[in-house]
């Protein structure tokens, strides 16, 4: 005979409770608003990729490698091909050398190169600064890896670092300063004086500079095209990281880049190896071809237009455009027209008028007084003349 075996649930007994160790994270504002813009049929100026295709040419490159066969693993560091033609290209643009076979790491874009630089170099107290406004994966995996923390605020208007501020942070236990050039969400890029400064604070120490360069191509001023891989007395203790996605129309498939001499690259990889065994294997020989013959100058003069239709039709709204030397994000200031929080007044501009966008407050640590959005200019000029129209009638 069957035998059916009956469960009771003593009222005793509480429901099983599991915690993360990011527990006190919730769903993040990109997918929220995301979602919402979605759901209200709303001009998507919230999420932050390109809303128009990469170059034709690539997607054919990238069709022949498929089809000649290579969709199998490749190692967990990225293929030969790709490594040495970005050794190329970088030396190309900035006279500086880096080694394929042990000082570059293809990357399954910059948020996995990122976690992977964290969690193979910071301990237990080690301190990392960070400045705000900041990408937000940046606190949440330095917590992830028993570090701490330590913030400093960019000065307005210009988004500026005091670097009498950094400074009085500095101590032994400083391990890692991050620096996102341009940054996201403001814009704010380094001029010659803030890597000299940089240099001046570090200069004699064990502090590793973390450079989240995903957007580095995109810088306005034609006279600053400035990266920290023109600064050679830095690049020892530097972490370069890069994307392929976002410069070039193509973030979904998520490809990046780390540089970094060998001592640190060695530890990075130790990590890496075990986050990512492979990488997308047809898009890399892809890759390794296309950017033989790449050639970014453009995307600055590029992006500046893009945001000139914007700013110009804004600039006649109740909103203050606020200052950016770069990316494809543009701040807005909505404190003349509502003492809201920005989560709550991006929302209802979504849902009232029809046009998404990202509050800044998920880019610090605590709250903030400030009443900022960010927009994303990635987008047909169409579009982002069609959502500044709009935002003259709120």
């Amino acid at each position: 005979m069957g035998c059916i075996i009956l469960y009771f649930c003593h009222p005793e007994i509480k429901k099983m409770q599991y915690k993360s160790k990011l527990s006190n994270s919730n769903l993040s504002i990109f997918s929220a608003m995301s979602k919402i813009a979605y759901e209200e049929n709303a001009i998507d100026l919230s999420t932050g990729f390109p809303f128009f295709d990469c170059a034709i040419d690539f997607f054919d490159i990238a069709a022949f490698h498929m089809k000649k066969g290579y969709n199998q693993y490749t190692p967990p560091e990225g293929i030969l091909p790709l490594r040495n033609t970005l050794n190329e290209y970088i030396l190309k643009q900035y006279e500086a050398e880096y080694n394929p076979e042990n000082e570059i790491t293809i990357s399954a874009g910059v948020t996995e190169a990122i976690y992977s630089c964290i969690a193979a170099l910071v301990d237990e107290e080690d301190e990392v600064i960070i400045f705000e406004p900041a990408y937000s994966n940046y606190t949440p995996l330095v917590k992830l890896n028993g570090g701490k923390p330590v913030f400093i605020q960019l000065k307005q208007p210009d988004f500026t670092i005091d670097w009498d501020e950094v400074q009085k942070v500095i101590n032994a236990r400083t391990k890692i300063i991050i620096i996102n050039i341009p940054n996201n969400p403001s814009g704010a890029v380094f001029t010659s004086s803030d890597y000299e400064k940089l240099y001046k604070l570090t200069k004699g120490t064990k502090i590793i500079l973390l450079c989240d360069e995903a957007l580095r191509h995109i810088i306005f001023d034609k006279n600053n095209q400035l990266s920290i891989l023109h600064y050679k007395n830095l690049l020892d203790r530097s972490i370069i990281i890069s994307s392929f996605g976002e410069l070039n129309s193509m973030s979904g498939w998520e490809m990046g880049y780390i540089l970094a001499k060998k001592e640190l690259m060695d530890e990075i990889r130790k990590l890496h190896q075990f986050i990512v065994t492979s990488l997308n294997t047809p898009i890399q020989f892809a890759l390794a071809e296309y950017y033989k013959n790449y050639n970014p100058v453009s995307l600055g003069e590029f992006y500046l237009k893009k945001k000139k239709i914007f700013t110009n039709i804004v600039e006649n709204s109740k909103f203050r455009v606020l200052p950016s030397g770069g990316s494809f994000f543009q701040l807005l200031d909505y404190s003349a027209i509502s003492k809201e929080k920005d989560t709550d007044f991006a929302i209802r501009l979504t849902k009232e008028y029809g046009v998404s966008s990202i509050p800044v407050s998920p880019f610090f640590h605590e709250i903030t007084k400030y009443k900022f959005l960010r927009f994303c200019l990635a987008r047909p000029d169409s579009i982002l003349k069609k959502a500044a129209e709009i935002l003259l009638k709120v």
